[in-house]
């Protein structure tokens, strides 16, 4: 006999931990939790820069491989997903950043009601604890903890100055009245230690006795009859086990693994599950479809003062000592995730919001892959400058009918001639602002794409060469209506009873920044609708 619940949410990641809280609050409904991964117990998890360290951990992290880009040189793109409570948000760079007020209101024009930035903003401030207090735009006392920069560097000061000083007015909130502008970043960061969604919303809720939380409990089918989601058939080390939903299947495995799930479910594009060897239960096209992610590149800078975290790989002695300042006394480096200045921008004055995030960043790597993040082996700083709103769309199909083999992801970036601009144009501000009289006594060289580097040509084949993913994959079970919508404004799935998607996936466009807040805002917001429908019914 199958245990049954009320509601089943499968994927304990940024949404899965605030649905699985807030669901099981009133005490009054049973909830499963069923995560892939194993518990958030790592050390490095919990420290702000062990996120270096997590960011090629098999142990809690999928370390996905995208299909090679076909205008990237057929590259492929290093994927870090987290498999772990918590999710994503376990190994993130715990930037806190909601996007512009305009994306909301965009999803709101698209035909989902509800969803506009007047509507969402009680969420992003019911699930808030700003350091800095509530106000208008932010809330104090809920479940995720957003910290100022734990540490002062002065290298961050001065990239900082110099932002101004090439144009850059000024911002103290990007999340508040203007997103426009230059500042520091906020941080889901507790006590200078990460605040995942774990840490937040489910480790407050882990005494509840209606709640159930399974790890090492891959899902592998949304069990559906008669055209209702009845179940989970999932995978344990050691048995398959089937829970049974009275009430709802929630799938909340982000915007790789919802659409997995799916497809392996017999929900999606038609042709493909039966070319793969799925039996077509639901024929949606839209489901793997629509994936959306910013894109980005860097430009590196050698600098003349050792202040930078690039010490922290190539010195032993300030690696020790940073780790026995963290250890011992809750301070140093290691309490940040050292990106702490950042700055968005049009690269259009015509625009009306930003499409230009710049991330300027206290080292500077010679890559960032499965290999790891590898620092030069001299002071440096980075800026990145990042593309908010790309004309790409992509897809996430099966690779083959084993639940276990990772789904084919494949962008499509660099599409358009204007998804190319807008690098040429970040190239160019990174190399306006070092120029500034606040850097000049600091930069030594400019080592990627380097001095050598200077016409459009010779950037586009950087770009082409050099440019990532920044790994804020979203859209692929949109929301909204029509023939490639995934779920209606209240996240059912279109044509199914009993079935929901909460996560990163649904956003019909992706947002202008960073998305883990978003996806925080989008669970919460899911858990007050399901629970509506449930007093309903």
């Amino acid at each position: 006999m199958a245990d049954e619940f009320d509601f089943i949410v499968t994927g304990a990641g940024s949404a899965g931990c605030v649905l699985a809280n807030r669901l099981s609050e009133n005490g009054k409904h049973k909830v499963l939790l069923l995560e892939a991964g194993g518990k958030d117990s790592s050390f490095w998890i919990h420290v702000p820069m062990g996120y270096a360290k997590t960011f090629v951990d098999p142990k809690v992290n999928w370390m996905f491989e995208s299909e090679p880009e076909a205008r990237l040189n057929n590259r492929t793109m290093y994927q870090p997903r987290g498999k772990v409570l918590g999710g994503t948000s376990s190994i993130n760079g715990m930037i806190y950043m909601r996007g512009h007020a305009a994306d909301y209101d965009q999803w709101r024009q698209l035909g989902n009601e509800g969803w506009d930035y007047e509507s969402i903003l009680p969420y992003f401030r019911k699930a808030e604890d700003n350091e800095r207090g509530a106000n208008d735009f932010h809330g104090a006392g809920g479940p995720l903890r957003v910290s100022n920069q734990p540490y002062e560097w002065e290298i961050g000061k001065a990239l900082l100055e110099a932002c101004k000083q090439a144009g850059i007015p000024e911002n103290p909130d990007f999340n508040g009245a203007t997103q426009e502008g230059c500042g520091y970043y906020q941080t889901t960061t507790n006590n200078k230690r990460r605040w995942s969604t774990a840490a937040a919303y489910l480790n407050p809720a882990r005494g509840r006795a209606n709640l159930s939380i399974e790890t090492r409990a891959h899902a592998t089918k949304v069990l559906i009859e008669n055209g209702r989601a009845m179940g989970v058939e999932y995978r344990t080390p050691g048995d398959v086990k089937t829970a049974r939903a009275r009430g709802e299947v929630i799938v909340s495995g982000g915007a790789f693994g919802s659409p997995h799930l799916l497809q392996l479910s017999g929900v999606g594009p038609g042709a493909h599950l039966r070319e793969i060897g799925i039996e077509v239960v639901h024929d949606m096209p839209g489901v793997g479809s629509n994936l959306q992610d910013h894109f980005n590149t860097f430009c590196t800078y050698k600098i003349s003062r050792n202040l930078s975290l690039n010490s922290l790989q190539y010195s032993f002695v300030d690696r020790m000592v940073a780790g026995a300042r963290y250890v011992l006394l809750r301070n140093g480096p290691m309490t940040g995730n050292g990106l702490y200045v950042g700055a968005l921008v049009r690269t259009d004055p015509r625009f009306e919001r930003p499409d230009l995030q710049m991330n300027i960043s206290c080292w500077s790597t010679i890559d960032r892959n499965r290999d790891g993040i590898i620092s030069h082996p001299h002071p440096g700083i980075s800026i990145s400058p990042v593309h908010l709103r790309p004309e790409a769309r992509g897809t996430v199909r099966l690779g083959t009918n084993d639940p276990f083999a990772p789904p084919k992801i494949h962008f499509d970036f660099m599409k358009s001639d204007y998804d190319m601009q807008v690098m040429l144009y970040g190239i160019r501000l990174a190399r306006q602002i070092v120029r500034q009289q606040a850097m000049q006594k600091l930069i030594v060289e400019e080592t990627a794409p380097g001095v050598t580097v200077r016409t459009d040509e010779e950037m586009i084949a950087d770009t082409r060469e050099r440019g990532i993913s920044n790994l804020h994959p979203v859209g692929t079970c949109g929301m909204g209506q029509g023939p490639m919508a995934v779920v209606d404004p209240r996240l059912k799935v279109h044509g199914l009873r009993g079935l929901r998607v909460v996560d990163a996936s649904i956003m019909p466009v992706i947002i202008a920044g960073n998305t883990n807040a978003p996806t925080i805002m989008i669970a919460e917001k899911a858990s007050d609708m399901i629970l509506q429908d449930a007093r309903a019914a």
